[in-house]
């Protein structure tokens, strides 16, 4: 093939990027579309719109996971598979999953239009609730798909209208079946914005991701003893949130110092009984730890119980391992594939791995899995001001077709 040809529509890229945006569009150019509501639907039967148009197949299975194919010329090879999602959360961004989804789009368009006929499939993939915004969990088909997740436990999860995603499926449309699912690959490959500040701060173009992080999530939970804020002098107090601070001081102290890629959160903070005439008899809080490495989350482990077990003072202490997920590793030879690609391409880049879950993490398990990030400007997601410029997702694509056209033999 020629190179100077290895090009996708940057106009109409943009275009459709635009156009979806408009489905559950916020004032301030953001998006609100949870997933399987009239937003999402739209979102969809106009995805559908623009797969068939190609002479695309598109099918939907029992989780609602649409996805649509372009036949190759032997079909009972393995599929390249190519996507995301176009649910959001609560007035997110324009550029969440759904670029990844119109990427997938893009690379077919760009097969059709120069008479590329591939030798295996090509299925484009749009996965029901990655955000678990208005059902939880997040990644909620691609779990079931996988095997992580409880199909019939699911499908029962309520939202706060107490709706459930069995009905909220038959609602919009998308009830489908369990024989159109997804089974083994050739390779799953997710374009996604970074959501985080490091390819820009670095001035770099793309993100060959190597992992998705693992994590774990503790609650620290300190109890004293509640008097009159006004009549107990402080030397006779029992103050859990006094205690409670202590604690939070010395967990970043010695956290701070563990690694520098560590990342860790104390989100959640609950005073007892929250009066503030009254002293804290208790504070519970949460402490989420991620990190690649498997020794290095066993130390932050090590740490919080050395901390909270050593307090000094009248209050009681203890803490709870609320969950954990362990690393997942994507494809050796896929990331070193989009590596090559992003050479071959003169775009600057580095390999990364992903603090956020990502519904590639679970296909990882069922076939070959890689991920492409692309920079975020000011490193906001899940934010109205979420932005990847035209230009950097026209990067993203192109490389992913070039990616897709190495998979294929044809480079």
């Amino acid at each position: 093939m020629n190179q100077q040809k290895l090009a996708i529509n940057g106009a109409r890229l943009r275009q459709t990027l635009e156009d979806l945006s408009a489905f559950g569009a916020t004032e301030r150019r953001g998006v609100t579309r949870l997933a399987l509501t009239n937003e999402d639907m739209n979102a969809r039967n106009y995805f559908k719109e623009q797969c068939e148009v190609l002479g695309m197949v598109v099918t939907v299975d029992d989780m609602g996971v649409m996805y649509s194919k372009l036949e190759g010329k032997n079909p009972d090879l393995p599929a390249i598979y190519i996507g995301s999602h176009l649910d959001s959360v609560q007035k997110g961004g324009r550029f969440d999953g759904v670029l990844g989804v119109v990427a997938g789009l893009e690379v077919v368009r760009y097969l059709v239009e120069e008479d590329i006929q591939p030798e295996c499939s090509i299925i484009v993939v749009n996965f029901t609730n990655e955000e678990g915004a208005r059902f939880e969990p997040s990644m909620m088909a691609s779990g079931v798909i996988a095997g992580k997740f409880d199909k019939d436990k699911m499908l029962n999860t309520r939202d706060t209208s107490d709706i459930t995603v069995q009905e909220a499926l038959q609602d919009i449309g998308y009830v489908g079946l369990v024989e159109n699912r997804m089974t083994h690959g050739k390779a799953f490959l997710e374009l996604h914005i970074e959501q985080g500040p490091v390819l820009e701060a670095e001035s770099l173009k793309i993100g060959a991701v190597e992992c998705v992080v693992g994590m774990s999530c503790y609650e620290i939970e300190i109890r004293g003893e509640s008097n009159h804020a006004g009549t107990t002098p402080q030397q006779m107090r029992r103050d859990a949130l006094t205690a409670a601070n202590r604690c939070m001081t010395a967990l970043h102290e010695k956290l701070g110092k563990l690694d520098p890629t560590l990342v860790y959160t104390m989100g959640r903070f609950n005073v007892f009984p929250n009066i503030h005439t009254v002293i804290p008899n208790k504070v519970i809080f949460s402490l989420e730890a991620r990190h690649q490495s498997a020794e290095i989350l066993q130390k932050v482990e090590d740490i919080i119980h050395a901390i909270v077990s050593g307090m000094q003072g009248e209050c009681g202490q203890s803490v709870k391992k609320l969950w954990s997920r362990e690393t997942v590793w994507f494809d050796p030879d896929l990331v070193h594939k989009i590596e090559k690609a992003a050479q071959t391409l003169d775009l600057s880049f580095k390999r990364m791995v992903s603090g956020a879950g990502h519904d590639a993490q679970f296909i990882s398990t069922m076939m070959p899995t890689a991920m492409i990030f692309v920079p975020s400007a000011g490193g906001k997601s899940h934010d109205e001001d979420e932005y990847t410029s035209w230009e950097e997702c026209e990067n993203g694509v192109n490389l992913l077709l070039e990616t897709v056209l190495e998979l294929l033999g044809l480079r």
